[in-house]
């Protein structure tokens, strides 16, 4: 039997929307001028989350029972929080005392140096937070239908 026969459908969904969400999350957080203490937090968590998506693609995902409908809420909700954070961070370091010139970039720098980091600065990132929303639309699929996770033989 083809080990790809043995995954159900909402495994290889589940499986995607972690693998896409993980890439995407570690590509914003490198892809910033400087690595700051929320660059880090969304690379760990976007290797996690590829790691569970490469895990829900195999048959090892057996493993992980019940368990991975919560553990895709609990991603999609640190994505969706630390995407809050980052744009409170922007409203009160973009908007805050020097505002934003014509191009985006905050006038509160001295020495070529930012006051935050860029990433904080560019506020929530729109593509982040829909693909962690579908992220929890998926967790809660996969929490509610824990049947439907279960590999047919």
């Amino acid at each position: 039997m083809n080990d790809s026969a043995s995954l159900s459908t909402m495994q290889l969904y589940g499986a995607t929307i972690a693998i896409v969400s993980g890439l995407y999350s570690a590509y914003l957080s490198v892809s910033g001028a400087q690595m700051s203490t929320g660059a880090w937090f969304m690379l760990t968590l976007g290797l996690v989350v590829i790691a569970h998506g490469v895990v829900l693609s195999t048959p090892a995902a057996d493993r992980l029972g019940a368990a991975s409908g919560p553990l895709m809420l609990g991603y999609a909700g640190l994505m969706l929080l630390n995407q809050l954070r980052l744009s409170m961070s922007w409203t009160v370091v973009g908007m805050g005392g020097g505002g934003m010139d014509g191009m985006g970039s905050s006038s509160m720098r001295m020495g070529g140096m930012a006051p935050a980091s860029e990433m904080a600065m560019m506020g929530a990132d729109a593509g982040m937070v829909t693909i962690a929303v579908i992220m929890l639309a998926s967790g809660l699929i996969m929490t509610v239908r824990r049947g439907m996770m279960a590999t047919g033989e």
